[in-house]
């Protein structure tokens, strides 16, 4: 339950006889605004909706050499459902998941796909790569290597809150060179839990909570963009790089010009986290005394703290080595990752309870956010909204036109997967590029910087979702957080567009 509503509910009997009559007629004047709001929320996604796929047929899309995108009906009202779940997702008016149920309603009621195709997006292998992710986490949890973890970490930074900040956050991020972000994100919940049980209550909601989990997020989409091992979104963008282009991008070459940004977006988030929730106190007295002896009560690791460890290198090993090895290329990430799910419950290192506790809300989220992304691509919305947007800076100044290609990649990418609005977008700046004496590169990079922070929308990235679980923040509160990260993030990007990345020998103009 969010933070809005535990508040708004009504009291029981018990409760409502012993208010004065005024107090309980005031009661009822607050709650019927509040509902009165929730409800113009919902009117108002539905009304998008409704105004957008009933209005007149939208124009074709040309993209600068003729070819034309038409708007279908199926593709019009695939805007149309984008929109009111977008609307709905921002404000919460029902719970994600919920929202998430009604894009595969809606698309199986108003016949934009058919439903078979619409709730198999549900089950989709990045979904289910969600799941196995979150199973990692809880094992991490059950085990106590979390606690371990945080333990050492707070020993190491000591008692002050801005450096148990910085140094959760730099964990994060360099956990995410490694291994996959969504993982990453599941595996620090847990610690991050722990670390904050140590600060006050675990249900209480603080400042520090709201900077903890949200600074975690942030910083896992910073550190995902170093390495092809952080996120599927960079092969994709490559792949199509290769096939557009025709050139190559290494492992090593893409973490070349990438590792500056990230390094530098982590301190930068670390100090917005701290002005934007400034920890209610500046230290935790006796912390680090607490961690160490709380850290010495654990005795030595156990059986299935050593299995845990064990089935989770392997994992993020194999997955590693798909990148350098085509045989394992094939196998699918997400099979690779519910093979370390498999093995938990095979050596009894989780059990039938923990399986129940998946926070399925959360998976119904990105079950939604696979589909709506899948139905505006395959019904040529996608097209036809990239075309209008991008063919709109022919002509623009090179540093125009490339950073808004990224603005772009920023908004798509927090309302759907960033995967697809990779997909989505481009292929068509790079067929547009060279037409504008813009090299393809810094098309490239600019793009895939974008699309691993988004830091507006819950369903943007899987670590955003992780980090709602702690209910320290509600999807509000994180969008308003969201803003000014967004704003430096863009003002990041254009420093290295115009002049760090050129300094380090990446082609931006066509000569």
């Amino acid at each position: 339950m969010s933070e809005d509503s535990s508040r708004n509910s009504l009291p029981d009997a018990t409760e409502s006889e012993s208010l004065p009559p005024l107090g309980g007629m005031h009661l009822a004047r607050v709650v019927k605004h509040i509902d009165l709001q929730r409800i113009l929320l919902i009117l108002l996604g539905l009304s998008l909706f409704t105004a957008v796929s009933y209005s007149p047929q939208w124009p074709s899309a040309v993209d600068p050499m003729g070819e034309h995108f038409e708007l279908t009906r199926e593709a019009q009202t695939a805007i149309g459902l984008f929109l009111l779940a977008a609307v709905w997702w921002v404000f919460e008016v029902v719970p994600i998941g919920i929202t998430a149920i009604t894009i595969g309603v809606i698309q199986a009621i108003f016949l934009i796909r058919p439903a078979k195709v619409a709730f198999s997006d549900f089950m989709d292998p990045s979904v289910w790569f969600i799941i196995g992710s979150i199973v990692i986490g809880m094992a991490f949890s059950r085990t106590g290597l979390t606690k371990r973890m945080a333990y050492k970490m707070l020993v190491l930074v000591g008692e002050k809150t801005s450096r148990i900040y910085l140094g959760s956050f730099v964990m994060t991020a360099l956990l995410t060179l490694i291994m996959a972000h969504t993982a990453v994100a599941a595996a620090m919940f847990p610690l991050l839990m722990a670390i904050h049980s140590m600060y006050g209550e675990e249900t209480e909601k603080t400042r520090f909570g709201k900077g903890l989990f949200i600074g975690m997020a942030f910083v896992a989409g910073a550190g995902s963009i170093i390495t092809l091992l952080g996120a599927a979104r960079g092969a994709v963008a490559i792949g199509f790089y290769q096939d557009i282009i025709g050139g190559e991008i290494s492992f090593f070459g893409l973490s070349y010009y990438m590792a500056p940004l990230g390094l530098v977006m982590v301190p930068i988030l670390w100090g917005l986290m701290m002005v934007l929730f400034k920890p209610e106190r500046k230290e935790i007295t006796g912390l680090r005394e607490r961690a160490i002896a709380l850290n010495s009560k654990l005795g030595p690791l156990s059986r299935n703290e050593i299995l845990t460890m064990v089935i989770v290198f392997l994992t993020i090993l194999t997955m590693g080595l798909r990148s350098f090895i085509p045989e394992l290329h094939a196998i699918n990430k997400s099979a690779i990752l519910l093979v370390a799910t498999i093995l938990f419950f095979l050596f009894r290192v989780l059990s039938i309870d923990d399986l129940e506790e998946i926070p399925w809300n959360i998976v119904l989220l990105f079950g939604g956010a696979m589909s709506i992304g899948f139905c505006l691509w395959q019904t040529g919305a996608a097209s036809w909204i990239a075309v209008e947007v991008i063919g709109a800076l022919e002509g623009a100044h090179w540093v125009i036109f490339v950073m808004g290609i990224t603005l772009f990649v920023l908004i798509m990418t927090n309302l759907i997967m960033n995967v697809a609005a990779i997909a989505i977008s481009l292929p068509v700046a790079l067929v547009l590029a060279p037409y504008m004496g813009v090299a393809p590169e810094v098309i490239l990079f600019a793009s895939l910087a974008a699309a691993g922070m988004p830091f507006l929308l819950l369903v943007g990235a899987a670590p955003n979702a992780i980090a709602y679980e702690s209910r320290q923040f509600t999807s509000g509160q994180f969008f308003v957080a969201g803003i000014p990260a967004s704003i430096v993030l863009m003002i990041v990007i254009t420093i290295f567009v115009m002049f760090v990345w050129p300094m380090m020998g990446m082609p931006v103009t066509i000569q």
